[in-house]
């Protein structure tokens, strides 16, 4: 239900009249995200951060032809017929090691002492390895020809001056940071990084580690979305206990400044569920009720900047909506892909998946080998589905399931 600037209707102890497709909630949150601003940061913090600009690379790598051998410096052409039997003696004249160059140049007859990375003496074109070489005094005898170019790396020949190294939109890698850093880049520009807030609700909600009365119950929610969050490459700037209180919600709600508001339970169609009317009493509820299963309360809008997302407060539905709609915000927000972050297999269904048109169903299986098996498509609650389970499948609108025997795509929470 894409609401703009009318009013929604108030669902608590109504119900949805209509409910938005997945579709139309993605495409809300696509248009409302983009990346952020840039910034710069140092080498250390870059791992898994996304570039915004290109990088051009400043200097050569290797800067100087450099041995890739420990062994002697020669002119390949004084080798030529060289072996075991018939070794050729040069003269050594001097040594080269990493940073300290030999002022000597090689003439006929002649070698240079040279370590792995040392720069190639003036006159030598080819490095013979040590192990085919014995030294005896200052005459080294050399076993094995070798021909210009070998074991020698060139300048330039890992980077150009002036070559794109790195593209815009790069999640960097260490292998990245590791390049940057061996062309002396100490800080890079990047996409900022999103702030999320995150305020769970519910009176009956208490944090782990505090005694509970006989009726309340742990909050999952929370350390679920840090999690979540932290994967997805945010920054969260505080997470919040708010009660079934209108003012205090309220109060939170317009108190934010962060890039995404995620508000754990009150979504639904209860009398405390207040957070979709004051979402859209603060900005705009763009989106509440969505045709799904779990998740079909979610709703999204905006608060000033703020992009919110209002996630169910069972801990199935939490984890769905977030991985759906606010995972693909806060990954989008980021500069990094809103695609799932789960490694995908194809598995065949052992037994059939049912469901109904006009519904997406978010459901979760295990892999046995070659056969996928279905666990759960309701239990919005039952968190301990999600840890039996090695991923789930996404079942479209269009369709009424999947019989068995159907090939079908895996999303899994870790790598098979």
């Amino acid at each position: 239900m894409s609401e703009g600037s009318r009013t929604p209707r108030d669902v608590r102890m109504r119900g949805f009249a209509e409910r938005s497709t997945v579709q139309q909630a993605l495409d809300w949150v696509d248009g409302a995200t983009d990346p952020l601003e840039s910034e710069s940061v140092e080498l250390a913090m870059l791992c898994g951060r996304v570039l915004s600009s290109d990088v051009t690379a400043p200097i050569d790598v290797p800067a100087f032809d450099r041995s890739a051998m420990d062994g002697y410096a020669v002119s390949g052409a004084e080798t030529v017929g060289a072996d075991d039997y018939n070794p050729i003696e040069l003269q050594i004249i001097a040594s080269a090691m990493p940073g300290q160059p030999a002022r000597e140049r090689i003439r006929t007859g002649e070698a240079i002492r040279v370590m792995t990375g040392a720069p190639v003496p003036a006159g030598a074109d080819a490095v013979v390895p040590a192990e085919f070489t014995e030294e005896q005094g200052n005459v080294v005898h050399i076993r094995t020809a070798v021909p210009p170019e070998k074991n020698i790396g060139r300048r330039g020949e890992d980077v150009r001056r002036g070559e794109t190294v790195l593209r815009s939109g790069h999640s960097l890698r260490p292998q990245d940071v590791g390049l940057l850093a061996s062309l002396g880049m100490e800080c890079v520009s990047i996409v900022r990084m999103p702030h999320v807030r995150m305020l769970t609700t519910g009176n009956e909600i208490v944090p782990p580690g505090r005694p509970k009365g006989e009726f309340e119950i742990y909050d999952a929610n929370t350390s679920l979305l840090r999690s979540l969050v932290t994967r997805d490459g945010a920054v969260i700037d505080e997470a919040v206990y708010i009660p079934d209180d209108r003012s205090a919600l309220r109060q939170a709600l317009e108190d934010s400044s962060a890039d995404v508001v995620l508000v754990s339970g009150g979504s639904s169609v209860g009398a405390e569920d207040h957070a979709p009317t004051l979402v859209s009493e603060l900005g705009e509820l763009a989106i509440h009720g969505i045709a799904m299963r779990p998740s079909s309360p979610a709703g999204m809008g905006k608060i000033g900047r703020s992009v919110v997302f209002l996630l169910p407060g069972n801990p199935v539905s939490c984890l769905c909506a977030y991985d759906f709609f606010a995972g693909r915000a806060i990954r989008r927000l980021g500069g990094k892909t809103d695609d799932w972050p789960y490694f995908r297999v194809s598995r065949k269904l052992s037994r059939k998946i049912a469901s109904a048109v006009g519904r997406v169903d978010y459901c979760r299986v295990s892999v046995d080998g070659d056969m996928v098996a279905p666990l759960a498509l309701g239990g919005a609650s039952i968190l301990s589905s999600t840890t039996r389970a090695d991923g789930f499948v996404v079942i479209p609108e269009e369709s009424e399931g999947c019989p068995a025997g159907a090939e079908i795509e895996v999303c899994c929470y870790q790598p098979l």
